[in-house]
């Protein structure tokens, strides 16, 4: 295993610690074992072959799911078992591969929902939470849109801003590349960086990876439900253990992207 640079580790103490985590579902052991830190402000990309656990891996970090085994700690608090919507009040917000919004209301509407219900704000502060955000994620001329009508990019751009709206130290993004072409991609990459500029940390689950380079500074990849690198991106995805676990294509996909 790849290790973790030194000052990264000191600095990862600093946002959230979770050790020896384990998952199972039935006989099925999902997460087996892993070790996952990060400090204020890392944008850490996560990669690995369908099943290897990057998914179940957000769900335990978000709350979606407690672990049998291990221990979480956010800002110095055990949020082991805590339920999603807390761990939303403290903080960690997640988007989904596939977009989530809510029906029969507006783009604004929706930030509005996010911004009362997940960050606990009221009137003009929740007003002015969406407004930032809709700015941010580029979504100000939509604002008015009925949000089952928007088409796929604006859709995914609607669950980043969403989960933006919680006001979030800690960003938990699973592909929300998946299905744009690049220039869609490019699109997400560019507000997220924006993102980063404040301070906010990012785990990143991507297929996409010479989408994920550009944004990503460390990077983790499973197998098995167990992180086999953790490191700088470009050795990590030299290592001859990623090599073959994740069958040379995401070495492939920064090659013939530069």
């Amino acid at each position: 295993m790849s290790p973790i640079p030194e000052a990264k580790a000191a600095g990862a103490r600093g946002l959230l610690t979770a050790s020896g985590l384990g998952k199972r579902f039935g006989a099925l052991v999902v997460i087996d074992g892993v070790d996952f830190a990060l400090g204020a402000g890392d944008a850490v990309g996560i990669v690995g072959p369908n099943g290897a656990g990057k998914t179940t891996l957000l769900n335990l970090l978000s709350g979606r799911y407690a672990p049998e085994n291990g221990r979480i700690l956010f800002q110095g608090e055990d949020i082991t078992h805590l339920p999603v919507a807390p761990r939303v009040r403290r903080g960690i917000a997640r988007s989904h591969q596939v977009p989530r919004p809510f029906g029969g209301m507006t783009v604004f509407e929706n930030l509005l929902v996010a911004a009362q219900a997940g960050a606990g704000l009221h009137a003009h502060d929740a007003e002015g939470r969406v407004l930032e955000t809709l700015m941010l994620c580029g979504m100000a001329p939509l604002a008015n849109r009925r949000a089952e009508t928007l088409g796929l990019l604006d859709r995914k751009r609607l669950e980043l801003a969403r989960a933006l709206a919680t006001e979030p130290v800690l960003l938990l993004l699973d592909e929300i590349g998946a299905g744009l072409t690049d220039a869609e991609a490019q699109t997400l990459v560019d507000i997220i960086r924006a993102i980063r500029t404040r301070g906010i940390a990012i785990v990143w689950i991507e297929h996409i990876v010479h989408v994920l380079m550009q944004v990503v500074e460390r990077l983790v990849c499973m197998d098995a439900g167990r992180v086999i690198a953790d490191g700088e991106p470009a050795a990590v995805l030299r290592d001859a253990t990623v090599i073959d676990a994740y069958l040379g294509q995401a070495a492939k996909n920064v090659s013939a992207h530069g």
